[in-house]
């Protein structure tokens, strides 16, 4: 364990598996279908790979990148694109996935701009819920973990760009980012 995380909430064996039984559920409610699964840059990325690899329909990928507009200053939810989609979702079932959803405000605004290129259906998937801290109410339809409001890292998550490669998930001491 890194000396900078106090607990491992999540070890890689149970992340896998948990991938593995979502994945399931979702190429069973898309059998038949094409699927297209947007990840949100950057922490969705390991969840994403894992993800695709363990699904049993085809699907396309594609990456949204989202930043604040003043960044370290901003209020949750007050954000841009600073990568958008190459893909058309127009008339696809979209997915979009990632790492973790917390307040709710920054998916909801995402969610916002994908409904208006009117996919065929849109969906949520992430890797860790933060339901206590939810301001909004947004439709994560698949979700791997519940977790406590606590600032988490690894398995794509960070601390300022630190952590992510972690392969589990782990509580980072609060005098690292206090």
């Amino acid at each position: 364990m890194h000396e900078d995380i106090e607990k491992v909430l999540f070890t890689p064996e149970q992340i896998q598996q948990r991938i593995l039984e979502v994945a399931a559920e979702i190429s069973r409610d898309y059998r038949d279908r094409k699927l297209m699964l947007v990840g949100v840059l950057k922490g969705a990325v390991f969840f994403l790979t894992h993800l695709a690899e363990a699904l049993e329909v085809p699907v396309q990928i594609d990456f949204l990148g989202i930043a604040s507009f003043s960044p370290g200053k901003a209020l949750p939810g007050v954000v841009r694109i600073s990568k958008d989609l190459d893909l058309d979702i127009h008339e696809r079932d979209v997915l979009v996935v990632e790492d973790i959803v917390d307040t709710g405000l920054t998916l909801r605004y995402l969610l916002n701009i994908l409904a208006g290129r009117q996919p065929s259906s849109l969906a949520v998937c992430t890797l860790l819920d933060k339901a206590t801290r939810r301001l909004v109410d947004i439709p994560v339809k698949y979700r791997c973990f519940e977790i406590p409001d606590r600032f988490v890292v690894g398995f794509g998550l960070d601390y300022d760009q630190r952590y992510r490669a972690l392969p589990y998930i782990g509580i980072l001491k609060k005098d690292i980012y206090h």
